[in-house]
């Protein structure tokens, strides 16, 4: 029991430390539980929400589907404010990094609040400046920015083993389409992923609730962000809604999220087609798209190596982190090392960067030493 404990241990500290990429992380949804209380206290305290309903929610560790929906609920307040938008984005970039997150892809709504006095401007210039002052590690946001730390740096980890490990972290941004929006917002939204395409935003997204608004309303803009140059991915096949799955496919985004309900002919589609999955294990289960992490389509698309990437979609309100997805893919689904490192390696092929830092990610996989 003692050994098998051991090597747990040891696999935990394994995929903190391998080199990482996340595709798939919602920047409202991994704010720190610390954080997040803290802010509810002074929301409380200020008599905009009843902090007794929340609270306990926020404390738990593992939390029911209607707990998420209620901090999705607290988020929408917390996320209108410019200063804890900056400080959100701060924290999840450090976050992120900490674990050896290499490249990280933050996707958000820009939003507008006009009782606040934000526009989706001000609130992605809020975004930018939490960026800019992550002080933990170097964040570089385009490939002609200027780097200090060109190389890994050797550590020694807790075992006493000699590891790579980079001080910096390449960061891109997503500008999510909530379902919510008009054709109108979603086209605004591309407008201005393309005015901030010098500071790292590099994509659209398509997100939220999943029974909320019609495929037909976003496609014009999403149409006009692949014309303009963007990468898009889409939240796909969340719920059974086997019509809009058949839209989304044929759209042939560059990559989708969850993919949990689809039929076999969407399946067959889905793998001829080979749009990559971001693949989020956790979020699945405790959203109920799948029932458990053995009956997860993980296993049927790692077997057919369709590509995908291992994911945590909001480490903060499904009380995860990407080493951790690592741990559980590798634990379920039988995967070795090698093939873990093979598979984190891969991820960045799938990436919306460049080719010059796709290059250099992979040259800090190649010096990481296993």
């Amino acid at each position: 029991m003692a050994r098998k404990m051991e090597d747990d241990k040891k696999m935990r500290e394994w995929c903190r430390e391998i080199p990482k990429i996340e595709l798939h992380a919602h920047l409202n949804g991994s704010i720190r539980d610390s954080t997040l209380l803290e802010l509810a206290r002074g929301l409380g305290e200020n008599g905009i929400i009843v902090l007794e309903d929340v609270e306990p929610v926020i404390l738990k560790s593992s939390r029911t589907l209607p707990e998420c929906f209620e901090l999705f609920d607290l988020y929408h307040i917390i996320a209108t404010d410019h200063s804890t938008v900056t400080r959100i984005t701060k924290e999840v970039v450090e976050d992120f990094a900490s674990e050896n997150v290499i490249y990280l892809e933050l996707r958000t709504t820009p939003k507008h609040n006009e009782a606040k006095g934000m526009t989706k401007d001000s609130y992605m210039k809020a975004v930018m400046q939490g960026l800019n002052n992550v002080d933990e590690v170097e964040v570089v946001l385009n490939s002609t920015q200027t780097s200090s730390n060109e190389e890994p740096e050797t550590v020694i980890n807790s075992f006493g083993n000699e590891i790579k490990q980079t001080r910096k972290i390449h960061v891109r941004i997503l500008l999510s389409i909530d379902r919510r929006q008009t054709t109108e917002s979603a086209m605004e939204t591309v407008d201005l992923a393309l005015k901030l395409r010098d500071s790292g935003v590099v994509g659209i997204d398509l997100s939220g609730n999943p029974v909320v608004g019609q495929w037909s309303t976003f496609l014009p803009a999403l149409k006009y962000a692949k014309e303009q140059g963007l990468s898009v991915t889409l939240h796909c096949g969340e719920v059974p809604n086997q019509e809009e799955i058949q839209a989304m496919l044929e759209f042939q985004p560059e990559r989708v999220g969850h993919a949990c309900c689809l039929d076999d002919s969407h399946w067959k589609l889905l793998k001829s087609s080979k749009i990559p999955v971001e693949i989020c294990l956790t979020s699945n289960v405790r959203t109920e798209c799948v029932s458990s992490l053995d009956d997860h389509h993980f296993a049927d698309l790692y077997n057919e190596m369709h590509p995908m990437a291992i994911c945590t979609d909001d480490c903060g309100l499904f009380s995860t982190s990407l080493s951790h997805e690592y741990y559980i893919a590798g634990t379920t689904f039988g995967l070795s090392r090698d093939e873990l490192y093979d598979f984190a390696k891969n991820a960045v092929k799938l990436s919306f960067v460049e080719d010059k830092v796709k290059k250099e990610l992979l040259k800090i996989f190649d010096s990481y030493k296993r």
